[in-house]
């Protein structure tokens, strides 16, 4: 080939070629986006519209239902979810994959405009976007101190501006803060006495809390603005705000009222290891570096720390990029160990320094180039990419082996350096390129493999292949060059390790010797492997499938959830139980993390409730303790249900899975009430699975309310509307906000209400008095009528439908075997009429990309098939090379029984890459029989001559694969679980193929050539 020729000829430009890539791949390296996994893709917009004040029944029908119509017509839409709740109402649409995002969210943006007029006018503006899983914090902080209204003005003043400004940062949320507030308690006797209303005095402040301009006059050659200034200047100013009595008198409000400068009530808590605290959760951009953010924030933390008060500590409680350099640390020493045992597995066969060097040079030079691809592809260095890499590790030195091998042949039939060289890479490298190619095409049916399976192992398909294409070039050019200049020593016998050609010689005999017996017992071979891999596939049923393995973060979540309408001290005494229970963890626990009644920093935008709590643990690094993190959720969770009074789940933070709860059972029907006892007869049915774990559904119990219904024609006796009577209750109850109040740039509210005793009892709403227009005092029992009851917490519907869902973890089984179980249990359960259900979550995702890749895998086999027929220019060979395929089964189904991994979509990936792996020794040995025949030998000469002579080759190139696998497929340090079954998966079955490789595919050679004699002895005679 010119290829060769030129390479070898002229070594000063190859060497310039390399060093020019060497120097661009570590520019890209420092360039390239690190992340734990690549970004998911996921096609998803949501509208969310708030609703103050409104029962989710009103929300559902007023706000969702409504929007629901206009975006159900959107063209790409999968499928519509909404959820009304009080006061605030999100739809979430989810597209089909390939979808334009971008357009769609144009298109959802014009539906929405039409249907705006015809929401209710309380409505807020609806919000609309997309949603990714970027959106989630990459750190919190949490600030510590004496002063919870001191830590709100750090974190405000100081702390967000700083971190805001810092590089990659997107913005900066403050959970558990102090809002800064000015209170007016009214004093209700007071009010009578002087005939004065609440809406007198809001309409006194705003008056006096004025700034206008009223016009120019001149002075001079100048004209001159003038401005009446009449803000509040101080706390004081309001205290002194004039209010006109009833009589034509004037009071300050002072006299009417108590003026507080404080603090709004707070709806939640926050704590830290224990410590009431402030929370800042730093979102990143969506094109940032994860790493490099958290980076930036950790030093901008030293920088900060001097500035900060005394009394004031920061201190990060959870930081995702430690776990991400964790796991990118441990697969690059994955990759070195790899790489140090290909290189010893080399010097082992080579017997040469200078040779091992050669071939070893294809493995930093093919991965300092995968790099640049990744970095024009725009690809992340992840755990996947990187575990692509290690994957490829072994057969980067494939096609140099070979090559190198064909030189040293021609190296000893004399020919000189330059000529062996040239000759033996030129005559190898259309063989070299197509081996390769049966590799990299196994890949190419991935780009119809769609959603989660596509978006995290299409980068590792690219870094395989970027890495074989990358050490192609590098066999067929630098080998051959070395070679030419290194090896004038290398091919002299020195005698050195005998000890290692002796076992390759008691190998040969030995399995000329087995080649014999198979050859002389083709049916019972042929049979004999039938009934392995009929055996294997016996196994099928005890290994089960997963959708992702977990990855151990060491990050749990606890969620405490006391009785609907519980207050916020009742769900404060219940955590305090469960952090007594956490502390027999201490030893375990790094940080913690406890937000009561808040939203948790979740990010959903939906609003929080006083009866749940949110724990967010982080434990130490895994090397540090003896117990993963599903044991310890285990453990906790047996000791959190002692805890009277809640309902407690433990659930360990997977950021791989990303598509929700492993079991989601939706159940679907006209009625929200069925739907409710439906919801609770499937979440008792399933939770007696074994397996399952927390199950759960999204049909709260109702919180208690007191329904007021208002009589509109006694309202009207006392003309009254109803308007007027709510704002009354609202103002008695809530409070109203009057004015704002500024100070040095703050803005705060300045807000009406009345004394918290006189607001706090049924008895306080049965006795509370309506001020008519005439200023007359009406009981409000003569105008309402109350009523106890139980309202909806959140309604959800599902393309305009009702829907209820019920949710489980998983523990100590797979997906695959407790979704069986859950389907017959759910098969015995009548559904009424109109009711029905379907499974999504990870079950479904995980069943799609099965289906998905399956087909892949068939037409991987296919393209393997026809890269071989063109190489041999026959239909026959690659035919009886393919052979090869069914025997790696075995291994596969072996390899996951034995280690006792699941089936899962990395395993499946496995599957596919064997099928173009496998294939490679089959090509080398039935080519070299060809060969031999060729010579004149006869068929049974030929295969046992070509047998043992290319077992040399075909041991080196599998065992450098395989052994460079090792260190992934034992699982060492963190993040490895990910490339754990595609690394057992390819380890055991290219073992157990390379076997039935080197004995079965001679025998089906045999069967095939008396068939084809057979056959032209037929033809021959018919003539």
């Amino acid at each position: 080939m010119k290829l060769v020729n030129t390479s070898v000829k002229r070594p000063v430009g190859v060497i310039m070629i390399v060093l020019a890539i060497i120097a661009l791949g570590t520019v890209s390296l420092r360039n390239l986006n690190v992340d734990l996994f690549p970004k998911i893709d996921l096609p998803i917009a949501v509208v969310a519209t708030s609703y103050e004040d409104a029962a989710p029944q009103e929300v559902e029908n007023l706000i969702s239902r409504p929007i629901e119509s206009s975006v159900s017509s959107v063209e790409g839409i999968q499928t519509v979810q909404s959820q009304s709740q009080s006061g605030s109402s999100l739809v979430v649409m989810m597209f089909n994959n390939g979808t334009d995002l971008d357009q769609a969210l144009l298109n959802v943006r014009e539906s929405v405009d039409q249907v705006k007029g015809m929401l209710p006018d309380e409505a807020g503006e609806p919000s609309i976007m997309r949603f990714s899983p970027d959106q989630l914090p990459v750190m919190w902080v949490g600030l510590t101190g004496d002063q919870a209204s001191e830590l709100t003005k750090v974190a405000d003043d100081q702390i967000v501006p700083f971190f805001e400004r810092q590089s990659g940062v997107a913005s900066v949320t403050v959970e558990g803060a102090k809002e800064r507030e000015i209170q007016i308690v009214l004093d209700q006797s007071k009010m009578q006495q002087y005939g004065v209303t609440a809406q007198t005095i809001t309409q006194a402040l705003n008056s006096s809390n004025q700034s206008a301009s009223v016009g120019d006059v001149e002075k001079g050659n100048k004209d001159l603005q003038l401005r009446v200034t009449g803000e509040f200047e101080s706390v004081d100013d309001i205290r002194e705000t004039i209010v006109q009595t009833e009589s034509g008198g004037t009071i300050h409000v002072d006299e009417l009222a108590e003026v507080n400068d404080t603090y709004k009530k707070s709806s939640g808590e926050t704590l830290v290891n224990g410590e009431s605290a402030v929370v800042l959760s730093i979102m990143k951009k969506t094109d940032a570096n994860t790493v490099e953010v958290a980076n930036n924030i950790n030093d901008s933390m030293e920088e900060l720390e001097g500035e900060l008060p005394s009394d004031v500590q920061s201190d990060v409680i959870i930081d995702t990029s430690e776990y991400i350099k964790m796991s990118i640390s441990s697969v690059v020493q994955n990759i070195l160990i790899g790489g140090i045992i290909s290189f010893l597995i080399l010097l082992l066969f080579l017997k040469s320094l200078r040779a091992t060097i050669v071939i070893g040079l294809s493995i930093p030079i093919a991965i300092i180039s995968t790099f640049t691809l990744m970095y024009f592809t725009g690809e992340t260095l992840n755990v996947l990419t990187l575990g692509g890499l290690a994957l490829g590790l072994g057969m980067m030195v494939d096609s140099s082996i070979v090559i190198l091998e064909h030189i040293y042949t021609y190296r000893q039939r004399g020919y000189s350096l330059m000529e062996s060289a040239i000759k033996g890479a030129s005559e190898l490298a259309p063989a070299v390129i197509a081996s390769t190619t049966t590799t990299l095409v196994v890949f190419l049916p991935m780009v119809f493999v769609e959603g989660i399976a596509s978006d995290m192992f299409t980068p590792l398909a690219l870094a395989v292949s970027f890495s074989l294409i990358a050490s192609l070039i590098v066999a067929v050019t630098l080998v051959p060059m070395l070679s030419s200049k290194l090896l004038a020593k290398a091919t002299q016998e020195s005698g050195r390790r005998y000890w290692f050609n002796r076992v390759l010689d008691r190998v040969n005999n030995g399995y000329r010797s087995v080649l014999k017996w198979v050859l002389g017992h083709r049916k019972t071979t042929v049979f004999g492997t039938l009934a392995v891999i009929a055996g294997s596939l016996a196994l099928t049923p005890m290994i089960g499938a997963s959708f992702i393995p977990s990855s151990d973060q060491g990050q749990l979540q606890i969620t405490v959830e006391t009785a609907p309408g519980s207050s916020l001290a009742h769900t404060q005494d219940v955590t305090e139980q469960v952090s007594r229970e956490l502390e027999a963890y201490d030893d375990l626990l790094e940080t913690s993390y406890l937000n009561v009644g808040g939203s948790g920093g979740g990010g959903a935008p939906m609003a929080s409730s006083g009866n749940q709590a949110t724990y967010m643990l982080q434990l130490i690094p895994a090397s540090e303790r003896t117990k993963n993190t599903d044991d310890v959720v285990e453990s906790i969770s047996d000791d959190l249900s002692a805890v009277p009074g809640a309902e407690i789940s433990v659930t360990a933070t997977n950021s791989a899975a990303g598509t929700g709860d492993p079991v989601q059972i939706s159940l679907k029907g006209p009625e929200h009430e069925v739907l409710r006892e439906l919801a609770d007869e499937v979440t008792g049915t399933i939770s007696e699975v074994n397996g399952v774990h927390n199950a759960t559904s999204s049909a709260e119990e109702g919180v208690p309310q007191m329904s007021i219904n208002v009589n509109s024609e006694k309202a009207a006796m006392y003309g009254l509307t109803e308007q007027q009577i709510v704002s009354q209750i609202q103002l008695q109850f809530t409070g109203q906000t009057a004015a704002q109040y500024r100070e040095e740039g703050d803005e705060m509210n300045v807000t009406l209400m009345y004394p918290e005793e006189e607001r706090r009892t049924i008895s306080d709403v049965e006795n509370m008095s309506i001020q008519s227009e005439s200023g007359a005092a009406v009981p409000l029992s003569s105008l309402v009528t109350l009523k106890e009851v139980q309202g909806p917490v959140t309604l959800q519907r599902e393309n305009q439908q009702p829907q209820v869902n019920v949710t489980s973890e998983i523990l100590d089984r797979d997906l695959g075997s407790v979704m069986s179980d859950v389907k017959q249990k759910l098969n015995h359960m009548s559904m009424p009429e109109g009711y029905s259900y379907e499974i999504g979550g990870q079950a479904q995702d995980m069943a799609d990309s099965f289906r998905d890749l399956s087909i892949a895998l068939v037409f991987s086999i296919f393209l393997v098939y026809a890269v071989m027929a063109v190489q041999f220019e026959n239909f026959l060979f690659p035919f009886i090379i393919m052979f090869s395929l069914p025997a790696t089964v075995v291994g596969v189904l072996g390899g996951l029984f034995i280690t006792g991994l699941p089936l899962s979509i990395p395993a499946f990936i496995g599957v596919i890459m064997l099928a173009g792996i496998v294939v490679n020794n089959s090509i080398v040995l039935v080519d070299y029989i060809n060969i031999v025949r060729r010579e004149g030998k006869d068929r049974y000469q030929a295969i046992l001559e070509a047998g043992p002579s290319r077992l040399r080759p075909i041991l080196m190139t599998t065992l450098t694969t395989i052994l460079a696998m090792v260190p992934l497929g034992l699982a060492l340090g963190e993040g490895a679980e990910m490339q754990q079954p595609l690394a057992v998966t390819i380890i055991f079955g290219l073992t157990i193929s390379s076997i039935f490789t080197l004995l079965l595919i001679p025998v089906v050679y045999t069967l095939f050539d008396d068939l084809t004699a057979k056959i032209t002895r037929r033809r021959k005679k018919a003539e």
